[in-house]
Protein backbone atom coordinates (compact mmCIF):
# COMPACT_ATOMS: atom_id res chain seq x y z
CA UNK A 1 0.00 0.00 0.00
CA UNK A 2 1.66 3.08 -0.74
CA UNK A 3 0.76 6.25 1.00
CA UNK A 4 0.80 10.26 0.35
CA UNK A 5 4.59 11.79 1.08
CA UNK A 6 3.00 14.43 3.94
CA UNK A 7 6.89 14.27 6.33
CA UNK A 8 9.60 15.67 4.86
CA UNK A 9 12.86 17.76 5.87
CA UNK A 10 13.64 18.92 9.74
CA UNK A 11 9.99 16.99 10.77
CA UNK A 12 11.57 13.92 8.83
CA UNK A 13 14.86 14.13 10.83
CA UNK A 14 13.35 14.70 14.29
CA UNK A 15 11.42 11.96 13.73
CA UNK A 16 14.08 9.68 12.93
CA UNK A 17 16.47 11.07 15.92
CA UNK A 18 13.52 11.01 18.17
CA UNK A 19 12.70 7.17 17.37
CA UNK A 20 16.39 6.21 18.18
CA UNK A 21 16.30 8.27 21.43
CA UNK A 22 12.95 6.17 22.18
CA UNK A 23 14.45 2.79 21.19
CA UNK A 24 17.49 3.60 23.45
CA UNK A 25 15.04 4.26 26.53
CA UNK A 26 12.84 1.59 26.04
CA UNK A 27 16.57 -0.33 26.28
CA UNK A 28 17.49 0.84 29.40
CA UNK A 29 14.06 0.70 30.64
CA UNK A 30 13.80 -3.08 29.76
CA UNK A 31 17.52 -3.99 31.29
CA UNK A 32 16.17 -2.31 34.73
CA UNK A 33 12.77 -4.35 34.74
CA UNK A 34 11.02 -1.61 33.98
CA UNK A 35 8.66 -3.49 31.52
CA UNK A 36 5.69 -1.23 30.46
CA UNK A 37 7.92 1.44 30.09
CA UNK A 38 9.80 -0.46 27.81
CA UNK A 39 7.10 -1.25 25.35
CA UNK A 40 5.29 1.99 25.67
CA UNK A 41 8.72 3.69 24.28
CA UNK A 42 9.58 0.79 21.98
CA UNK A 43 6.16 0.88 20.35
CA UNK A 44 6.17 5.02 20.13
CA UNK A 45 9.90 4.68 18.82
CA UNK A 46 9.31 2.15 16.08
CA UNK A 47 6.03 4.57 15.21
CA UNK A 48 8.15 7.70 14.72
CA UNK A 49 11.35 5.57 13.12
CA UNK A 50 8.67 4.21 10.51
CA UNK A 51 7.04 7.70 9.90
CA UNK A 52 10.46 8.75 9.03
CA UNK A 53 10.92 5.74 6.53
CA UNK A 54 7.94 6.10 5.07
CA UNK A 55 7.70 9.66 4.58
CA UNK A 56 3.77 9.62 6.02
CA UNK A 57 2.34 9.92 8.94
CA UNK A 58 -1.34 9.37 9.44
CA UNK A 59 -2.18 12.10 12.28
CA UNK A 60 -0.56 14.37 9.65
CA UNK A 61 -2.99 13.24 7.23
CA UNK A 62 -6.15 13.31 9.22
CA UNK A 63 -5.03 16.75 10.21
CA UNK A 64 -4.23 18.37 6.92
CA UNK A 65 -0.49 18.50 8.17
CA UNK A 66 2.23 18.17 5.15
CA UNK A 67 5.64 19.17 5.87
CA UNK A 68 7.22 18.29 2.66
CA UNK A 69 8.52 21.22 0.16
CA UNK A 70 7.64 20.71 -3.34
CA UNK A 71 11.45 20.91 -4.32
CA UNK A 72 11.67 17.83 -1.61
CA UNK A 73 9.19 15.90 -3.39
CA UNK A 74 10.63 16.24 -6.92
CA UNK A 75 13.82 14.69 -6.12
CA UNK A 76 12.56 11.26 -5.43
Amino acid sequence: MEFETNVGGIDRIIRGVSGIWFIAVAISALLDDRRTTAVIMAIAGAGLLRNAQAQHCGGNALLGIDTTTSESCSRE
